[in-house]
């Protein structure tokens, strides 16, 4: 640490500064300081060189170039006061430009990666329906399990339904399953042993499976179609009940076809365990074009996804709720 009593060489001085002896013979050439000599010849920085060459330093370590911090040293023009905010606007419009360049290149970047999807052919592509405005969205690849959601009102159910109608041979399984008796399914005693045994999965000794879930294997069993997309997968279920079957449906027991799940408890969508064997499709509130979110923190939508998610007991609790914002008069 510096002493008032010492005089360091260039050496020292630079040390002390946390700078280079090149840049203090620059400063001394710009007339920025006037370090003593020795009688050998050598600089000697005294303590009033050092308390200016601090000031130098810090005006530097800002970003302030030479020629204005040499008008604040010598104060024949803008007082330190005056170059601060000065410095300010230039450091301001430059972080304009550099966010204008930034987004320039995002876009090229994502232009060149979307020619490349165009090239590749996206696996879905489909005109939004309303409440959209009828902008179109890409899926580049179906994933053996697609998640979607996204808030109360976003639109999520119809874009589900406007995926299923849009890549052929697959099909819509609302919430309708909820209501079935299943009658049908009595006539086909192959496709009841295979309910049957997919329910066993779920039963214990003396335990019965929640009627929601076996309609949804119902459904799921009476449906021929290559692809699947399901309607609020989790409804009529309580945790456990949740997790068994997110877990008995990514081991892929119904015929390995590909899955889309509505969903908005965090037992399905855990978006802390997602593989690479599965997507994330969020419906934004404002009805903005749905995205595809990677699944890892900091990506775009990565916070939106898990906000509205939500674990089955206050799901329950929220059931029907939208949020709102009140008119202000």
């Amino acid at each position: 640490m510096h002493k008032p009593d010492l005089h360091l060489s260039a050496a020292e001085a630079a040390r002390e500064l946390g700078v280079s002896a090149k840049a203090l013979r620059l400063y001394e050439r710009r007339g920025l300081l006037a370090p003593r000599r020795s009688a050998a010849g050598w600089r000697i920085y005294g303590p009033a060189e050092m308390d200016r060459a601090r000031k130098i330093v810090a005006l530097r370590q800002l970003g302030m170039g030479l020629a204005r911090i040499t008008d604040v040293m010598a104060g024949s023009g803008d007082d330190l006061s005056t170059a601060l905010a000065s410095h300010h606007a230039d450091l301001a419009q430059q972080l304009d430009r550099i966010t204008e360049t930034f987004q320039s290149v995002e876009a090229a970047r994502r232009g060149v990666m979307s020619a490349a999807e165009a090239d590749e052919g996206a696996a879905v592509s489909l005109q939004l329906p309303w409440p959209w405005g009828g902008e179109r969205f890409d899926l580049p690849v179906i994933k053996p399990i697609t998640y979607i959601t996204g808030p109360l009102g976003s639109g999520k159910t119809r874009l589900a339904r406007a995926i299923a109608e849009a890549i052929p041979n697959a099909t819509f399984i609302d919430l309708e399953r909820l209501t079935g008796t299943g009658e049908a399914m009595e006539n086909d005693p192959e496709r009841k042993a295979r309910v049957d045994a997919h329910l066993r999965q779920f039963a214990g000794p003396g335990i019965d499976p929640p009627p929601a879930l076996s309609a949804l294997v119902r459904a799921i069993e009476a449906c021929d179609a290559a692809i699947l997309v399901i309607d609020m997968v989790e409804q009529g279920l309580h945790d456990e009940t949740q997790k068994a079957l997110r877990r008995y449906l990514r081991s892929r027991s119904f015929g390995g076809r590909p899955l889309f799940l509505l969903t908005r408890s965090s037992s399905i969508l855990d978006c802390s365990d997602v593989s690479t064997g599965e997507s994330i499709i969020y419906c934004p509130a404002d009805h903005d074009v749905p995205m595809v979110v990677e699944p890892r923190k900091g990506a775009p939508g990565y916070e939106a996804v898990a906000t509205c998610l939500a674990t089955p007991a206050v799901r329950a609790r929220t059931e029907g709720v939208i949020a709102w914002r009140p008119n202000v008069v």
